[in-house]
C-alpha cells in the first residue's frame, strides 16, 4: 500500500474510535441521568396511579347539589359541594327505589273508606306512628297509609340511637317493636305492633276491599255449574295473587339496597348525646306520599335529624291535594313543609333539607361517600403517600444538605403560620376532602387561616412539595387537609387526632377552638 493509503486508514480508524467513545460517553450520561432521576420517575408513576382516588372524588363532586336562591341559610353559612344535601346521584337512586315499588304507595285506592263523608267522624284516628324511614316493615305501613289516604298526628323517628329509644323524648313511651301504631278507636287508645298487625287494622277499618272468592261464591250459589266456574276462577285469582305477593316481598328489599345507610339512624349532628342540639317545640307538618322520590329524601333527613312530624298523605287522587293547593296558592307538589315553630312554609326537597339542617342540626354533615373513602381507601394508600411525599420534595437528590435545608425552611414557615391564627388549615384546591373541611368550618362559623399547597398533589399541580414533606415530618400525616388548632394538628376531615368530624361528634371541637383563641 501507498503511505498515503495507510495514513488515510489510520485517520479513519481514529475517527471511528472517537465516534465510539462519544457514543459511550453519551450512553453513560443517559444511564447516569436515568439512575439519578429514577426516584423522581417512580414518584411520578406512583403519583399518577394514586391520583385515581382523587379523580374519582372529583368525579363524585360532579353530582354536587345546586342550591336554589330561595334556600334559608343562616349568616356565615354556605353550601358544600359534596355534603349530605341531595345530589343528582341521590335523586337517581331514590327514583329507582320508587320505580321498584311503583305499584305501592303512589295512588289512593278506589276501595278506601271515604274520609270526607258523614261516617268520617266515627273512624279511628291515627295518633302516633313509631317509624324508621329505611325499614322494610315501616315502608309497607307507610305505603298503605298513602293508599288509604290517611294522616298521622305524629310520626316519631325510632332509630336505635334516637331520643325515643333512649328515653330522651319526654312524655312519649318507648316502643318495644318498630313499627308501632297508636290509634284512637271508639274513644279509646289502642296499640298495634309490627307490620302484620298494623296492616290488618288499617285494612279492616279503612278499606272496603273484600275477598273475591266470598263475593263470587255467594253470587253464584243458586247454580252448581256457576259455582264450579267461580271456584276455578277464584283459584286462578288466588294463584296470581300469591305470585304478586312473592314479587312484592322481593321488591320490598330494593329501596333499602338502593339507599344504604340513609334514613336508618340519627346523624351525629343531631345526636341526643350532644348538648344544645336545637329541637322543635311543635311537630313539623309534612305533605308527602310514600312513592315519591323527593319525599323520600326529606323523610330520610327527618329520621336522621330525629324530628317528629305530622304526616299528611297526599298521593295521587288524594283530597289533600286540593287542601295543599289552597295552602300553597295553586301548587299540589310534594313534599311540602310547614314549620309551626318558625312560620316557614316551603316546597322543594333540597330547600327543605337545607332548612332542616340549618334549623335543627349543629352542622351540615359532609358526604357519607367521603367518610367511606376515608375509612377504607385512605388507610390503604397512607403508606404510599408517605413514601411519595419526600420523593416529590426532592429527597432523591445527591445533595442531601440542600434537601434538608428546604425542609427546615418549610418547617419554619409552618410554625410561623400556625402561631398566627387559632385555626389553620392546609389544603389542596381540587381535593373534595379539603373543600368539605373548609365548608364545614364555614358552616359552624369557625374562622380559620387557609394555606394552599397547590391544586392537587400530583406532579404539575402541587405548588409546594417541600411544605407537604415538612408537614409529614411534623405531624406524621402527609394527606390534606391538615388542620391545626392552637398550634397542634388534629388531622383531617375524618381521620387524625381526632379529625374535624370526630371532634364535633365528641362535642369537643368548639372547646378546642375557644381554648386556642384564649391562648393566642
Amino acid at each position: 500500500k501507498k503511505p498515503s493509503d495507510e495514513n488515510e486508514s489510520e485517520r479513519s480508524g481514529q475517527k471511528e474510535c472517537g465516534n465510539n467513545k462519544a457514543k459511550i460517553q453519551i450512553q453513560n450520561k443517559m444511564y447516569t441521568s436515568t439512575i439519578k432521576n429514577c426516584p423522581m420517575r417512580i414518584s411520578f408513576v406512583l403519583s399518577s396511579i394514586l391520583f385515581i382516588p382523587s379523580a374519582a372524588e372529583a368525579f363524585a363532586s360532579s353530582f354536587a347539589p345546586v342550591r336554589s336562591a330561595s334556600s334559608a341559610i343562616r349568616p356565615g353559612q354556605r353550601s358544600t359541594n359534596l355534603n349530605s344535601l341531595p345530589t343528582s346521584l341521590d335523586t337517581l337512586t331514590s327514583g329507582l327505589a320508587s320505580i321498584s315499588r311503583i305499584q305501592y304507595g303512589v295512588t289512593v285506592s278506589p276501595n278506601r273508606v271515604s274520609l270526607t263523608g258523614p261516617a268520617a267522624f266515627y273512624l279511628p284516628k291515627l295518633k302516633i306512628l313509631y317509624d324508621v324511614e329505611n325499614s322494610r316493615a315501616c315502608r309497607s305501613v307507610r305505603e298503605r297509609i298513602t293508599e288509604l289516604d290517611l294522616a298521622v298526628d305524629k310520626v316519631i323517628p325510632s332509630a336505635k340511637n334516637s331520643r325515643v329509644m333512649n328515653g330522651g323524648l319526654e312524655g312519649v313511651e318507648k316502643p318495644s317493636i318498630v313499627p308501632t301504631l297508636v290509634a284512637i278507636v271508639e274513644g279509646k287508645e289502642q296499640k298495634f305492633q309490627g307490620e302484620a298487625q298494623i296492616l290488618g287494622f288499617l285494612n279492616e277499618k279503612f278499606s272496603n276491599e273484600k275477598k273475591l272468592s266470598k263475593v263470587k261464591v255467594v253470587a253464584s250459589s243458586s247454580n252448581l255449574e256457576s259455582i264450579d266456574e267461580t271456584e276455578s276462577s277464584v283459584e286462578i285469582e288466588n294463584a296470581v295473587t300469591q305470585i304478586k305477593e312473592i314479587l312484592s316481598d322481593l321488591t320490598k328489599y330494593l329501596p333499602g339496597l338502593l339507599r344504604p345507610s340513609r334514613g336508618m339512624k340519627v346523624a351525629s349532628t343531631a345526636s341526643f348525646t350532644l348538648p344544645n342540639v336545637p329541637r322543635p317545640r311543635k311537630a313539623l307538618i309534612v305533605y308527602s306520599y310514600e312513592g315519591n322520590q323527593f319525599c323520600r329524601l326529606v323523610r330520610e333527613i327527618l329520621t336522621e335529624l330525629d324530628l317528629p312530624y305530622e304526616l299528611r298523605s297526599a298521593g295521587k287522587g288524594s283530597f289533600r291535594r286540593e287542601e295543599l293547593s289552597e295552602v300553597t296558592g295553586g301548587s299540589s307538589q310534594c313534599p311540602y313543609l310547614i314549620d309551626p315553630n318558625t312560620g316557614i312554609r316551603m316546597p322543594e326537597s333540597k330547600d327543605i333539607i337545607q332548612y332542616l339542617y340549618d334549623t335543627y342540626a349543629l352542622w351540615t354533615p359532609p358526604s357519607e361517600l367521603l367518610r367511606l373513602a376515608s375509612d377504607v381507601v385512605t388507610p390503604l394508600l397512607a403508606p404510599l403517600y408517605k413514601l411519595i411525599t419526600p420523593l416529590q420534595a426532592g429527597s432523591y437528590r445527591e445533595n442531601e444538605f440542600e434537601y434538608r435545608s428546604e425542609i427546615a425552611e418549610a418547617k419554619a414557615e409552618i410554625f410561623d403560620e400556625i402561631s398566627t391564627a387559632p385555626v389553620v388549615i392546609y389544603t389542596f384546591e381540587l381535593s373534595p376532602f379539603c373543600t368539605e373541611a373548609t365548608n364545614l368550618l364555614d358552616n359552624i362559623g369557625v374562622g380559620y387561616k387557609k394555606v394552599s399547597l397547590g391544586r392537587e398533589w400530583i406532579p404539575g399541580l402541587i405548588a409546594n412539595p417541600a411544605k407537604r414533606a415538612a408537614l409529614l415530618e411534623i405531624t406524621g400525616q402527609s394527606s390534606l387537609p391538615n388542620v391545626f388548632i392552637g398550634g397542634t394538628s388534629i388531622g383531617g376531615l375524618y381521620s387524625g387526632k381526632p379529625g374535624i368530624v370526630p371532634a364535633l361528634e365528641k362535642g369537643v371541637f368548639m372547646d378546642m377552638v375557644e381554648d386556642a383563641k384564649r391562648s393566642m
